[in-house]
């Protein structure tokens, strides 16, 4: 049995990766097969998330484009098709910001394959990630006459936004080593994409995890109290009782005895506005006091970061 504390990292230097690599970081963190990345594994692992409509992976992906459409007929076109998923500003003229994962741009494509500005979008994506349409039809040759200009909005530009053009463009991703009951509330966030370590298919009998449960140190008891010897000693009597159901019984089905204290990690990705709000709500006085031991500190990162929308 392993008792570590709690905490989170903020996946800033993954912000600078390509597309397929923060993916795929991301997508493994479910199976805990970080061991399997090399310099080649990313965009075959992409290409099969893809493939198999992994969705929640692909929203790990998020990229920003301007979009200079011809007229406002083809910005009306677009907003008809109520985008899902998308952070969508107009600026000067006919010149739209967009914003969106992965996953966004591929449905869009997906439902509206007419629409002039998805067609545009499109095109554009396909010729820089040939990955990113797998599985999705795409008429190339069926492009808007005159031709709407997309090109790509890289990362420092989209941190001299505006604040409140920062706050709706801006992504970032944290991964959290908490306890189950602090993921629970955690996910219950909508707008937020995540991405959870597997107890269905991580089996914690293997090597590589030790052999061992891992469990969050509770913040509600003293370290040698009676409260935390009882604590600990529930856990060591969970690890032997699941230990003794692998030697018998899936991972997903030897779960069931596993408390709320086994150690998770979990990867939250949302724009500043969102994770503005998620601070409003579990820095509070009223929240859970284990909640408020990762993101009090966490909404002191972020106001060293963004003091913009932070402050």
């Amino acid at each position: 049995m392993k008792i570590i504390p709690p905490r989170f990292t903020v996946l800033d230097r993954l912000d600078r990766e390509s597309l397929p690599v923060r993916i795929e970081y991301c997508g493994r963190v479910c199976y805990k097969s970080e061991d399997r990345i090399d310099r080649e594994s990313a965009i075959p692992f992409v290409a099969k998330m893809a493939e198999h409509g992994h969705n929640s992976v692909l929203e790990m992906g998020v990229l920003t484009l301007q979009v200079d459409c011809q007229s406002a007929g083809e910005i009306n076109e677009l907003f008809r098709c109520q985008p899902r998923y998308l952070f969508i500003d107009i600026l000067d003229g006919n010149r739209l910001l967009v914003t969106g994962s992965v996953r966004a741009f591929r449905e869009m494509q997906l439902f509206h394959p007419n629409c002039a500005p998805v067609r545009a979008m499109s095109g554009f994506l396909h010729r820089c990630h040939d990955w990113f349409f797998v599985g999705i039809p795409l008429d190339e040759e069926s492009t808007p006459d005159p031709p709407i200009q997309v090109k790509k909005v890289d990362l420092a530009q989209v941190d001299r936004f505006p604040p409140l053009q920062l706050e709706k463009h801006r992504h970032i991703a944290v991964k959290f080593v908490v306890n189950r009951a602090v993921t629970h509330e955690i996910v219950r966030h909508r707008p937020c994409s995540f991405l959870q370590e597997s107890q269905r298919y991580c089996r914690y009998s293997d090597d590589k995890f030790g052999s061992e449960v891992t469990f969050i140190k509770p913040l509600f008891f003293t370290e040698g109290s009676v409260e935390y010897n009882v604590w600990q000693q529930a856990m060591r009597e969970t690890e032997k009782m699941y230990l003794q159901l692998l030697e018998t019984c899936t991972p997903q089905a030897a779960r069931t005895v596993l408390p709320n204290s086994c150690k998770t990690e979990l990867i939250v990705y949302c724009n500043l506005a969102e994770w503005r709000h998620i601070f409003r709500l579990r820095t509070s006085k009223a929240a859970e006091p284990s909640m408020r031991e990762v993101m009090i500190p966490l909404q002191e990162d972020f106001r060293e970061r963004f003091p913009a929308v932070f402050a």
